[in-house]
């Protein structure tokens, strides 16, 4: 079962009514497949405050600055933190206009959006329009109005963008689910037409854009009084859980010991042990409830990691192999709701070995290959570094080299990500070996720390051993002396890799490069031009000894050829 994405269809109604402009603005923000995976789908609606100067004003730029704020901000930040984030500022601005500007004096304007991302939906808001939930006939508002609760005065906003320097937004969270509908709505609409009403204009079921305007068409039935402006978005099929869904989802799951192969977990029939590490154990299972196939499942070992640390680490993978899309780093399955009776996590199976086993049994690769496997890897790393993630544990044992030559960088319960807590001393991440000097002095992992990890695994990968020699797994490696040039081990290293290995596994993490996208680009680059791909050998190169002979056989049948003729 593959993560859905989101598919949504919105309509859209204005309405100016009585008054002599429309101080209303609103929009639905829909995307490219990628920014709706990332960012969701933005729906807004806002209302310039009546009495004050350039009220549409206010609106429409409100509008438009947290859908441009909010898309540009990293995804994993959270949507409540982005959406704070990005109206913020621009209440500033508005605020410091309306004190400061004749043309503007308190401009200000209500604020409702609806952010549609995963399995749920962010209502952020403040003023008084309104978003609603529609599902099964039953109407759910999902925000209060900031008015005055007094006779004749309920009209008069006390909260609203602009009035005060620093904008508070009330944030609330609903589940959702295919056939659901989702409204916003100004007080045009709302103030006009009563719950029982636009429950009725809902059920209708036509098309977001009809049944916008059969909403509109009713207030203009009733009577019009202000400005009134509708949004209907009908979500047709939802996306992969976001992080609220899959917290709420392991918050309800038991942290139990890992079961032995052999054993049947939720449907699954566990075949095989594929690793027992030191945190984690992983099978190879067979989905025998369902239409999965071959899965891995990754179990926490309690006796090790403590039941907040394993809840972490599944929170951390989850969302991150459900989010990240790359060709190069692990995948994370959804599965059914209500499936699930522990924790643990259900991955693809990637048919093929580790990058450890490769080194193990068959020795480093040539080096227009081990270029090709160091590039892979370092633009999994990158893709992790665009999305604001640090895996904290690159190693060849998470480096998956498939059978199709494909590669996924894998284990990402580790990853340092602002929504999760930091692992306690005692479950501090990384691997011996592999973690930088840094790390050893208490810092908690960063995208230089990722690319000292990232230069150690390209250094055994071309050369199977560690930079500075054979590394205890219990004891720290000794920084106090200089690595070993990775070209002592192999004379036929381009000068070029091995400075850029060398460069990335710098004791400094001022001397590294600046990101790994900058290393990327020099394997890229030197790939291109300094590790062609092998040429095929000719029979001198292939067997000297026989193309000798073969030589000595013509010249012999030469002289023969020679002595008749003559």
């Amino acid at each position: 079962m593959t993560d859905a994405r989101l598919e949504i269809a919105a309509g859209f109604a204005t309405l100016q009514g009585p008054k002599a402009d429309n101080q209303d603005f609103g929009g639905v923000h829909l995307g490219s497949p990628v920014e709706r995976r990332e960012h969701g789908v933005v729906a807004v609606v806002a209302d310039g405050v009546s009495g004050s100067k350039a009220g549409r004003t206010a609106a429409e730029l409100a509008t438009r600055s947290f859908i441009d704020g909010y898309l540009d901000q990293n995804p994993l930040n959270g949507i409540a933190a982005n959406g704070i984030k990005a109206l913020r500022g621009f209440n500033r601005w508005l605020h410091a206009k309306g004190r400061s500007d004749p043309a503007m004096t308190a401009a200000a304007t209500t604020f409702t959006a609806l952010v549609l991302r995963g399995r749920e939906a962010t209502a952020l808001h403040v003023g008084d329009s309104r978003a609603w939930h529609f599902r099964d006939g039953v109407l759910t508002r999902l925000t209060e109005d900031h008015t005055r609760a007094v006779e004749g005065l309920n009209h008069v906003l006390y909260r609203a963008v602009g009035i005060e320097a620093d904008v508070k937004l009330d944030v609330r969270h609903v589940g959702l689910a295919p056939h659901d509908r989702l409204m916003l709505t100004t007080d045009g609409v709302h103030g006009v037409l009563d719950e029982a009403a636009l429950a009725r204009l809902l059920g209708r079921r036509a098309s977001p854009d009809a049944d916008a305007k059969a909403v509109l068409a009713e207030v203009e039935a009733v009577g019009a009084r202000d400005n009134a402006t509708v949004i209907v978005i009908d979500v047709i099929r939802t996306g992969a859980p976001d992080w609220e869904a899959i917290t709420a989802e392991a918050e309800g799951l038991q942290v139990q010991p890992p079961p032995d192969a052999g054993a049947t977990v939720d449907g699954f029939a566990l075949q095989r042990l594929i690793a027992d590490g030191r945190y984690t154990r992983l099978f190879l299972a067979r989905d025998a409830a369902g239409d999965l196939g071959q899965v891995v499942l990754k179990f926490p070992k309690t006796a090790v990691v403590s039941a907040r640390g394993a809840r972490l680490a599944f929170l951390r993978e989850a969302f991150i192999g459900r989010r990240i899309d790359s060709p190069f780093v692990g995948k994370v399955l959804t599965l059914e709701a209500g499936r699930q009776s522990r924790l643990y996590i259900a991955q693809p199976f990637y048919a093929g070995r580790t990058l450890h086993a490769r080194l193990a049994d068959d020795g480093p690769p040539e080096i227009a290959e081990g270029v090709e496997t160091a590039l892979r890897l370092a633009r999994a790393v990158a893709a992790l570094h665009r999305a604001g993630v640090i895996h904290r544990d690159i190693k060849p044992d998470n480096v998956i080299l498939e059978a199709n030559g494909g590669l996924k960088l894998v284990d990402l319960g580790v990853a340092r990500l602002r929504q999760a807590e930091e692992f306690a001393e005692a479950e501090a991440p990384g691997t011996n070996g592999y973690k930088a000097p840094e790390m050893y002095r208490g810092e908690a992992g960063s995208p230089a720390t990722d690319q000292f990890a990232l230069g150690v695994t390209l250094y055994r990968l071309f050369t199977r051993t560690y930079p500075w020699g054979a590394v205890d797994p219990e004891d720290a490696p000794r920084f106090d002396r200089t690595p070993t040039p990775a070209g002592r081990h192999r004379p036929d290293m381009p000068a070029w890799l091995e400075a850029a290995i060398m460069r990335a596994v710098s004791l400094d993490p001022g001397d590294r490069f600046e990101d790994v996208e900058e290393l990327v680009h020099v394997l890229e680059t030197g790939s291109a031009v300094a590790a062609p791909p092998p040429r095929p050998l000719s029979l001198i190169e292939r067997d000297p000894v026989r193309f000798w002979q073969g030589v000595c056989l013509l010249l012999v049948l030469a002289l023969l050829v020679s002595l008749a003729t003559r």
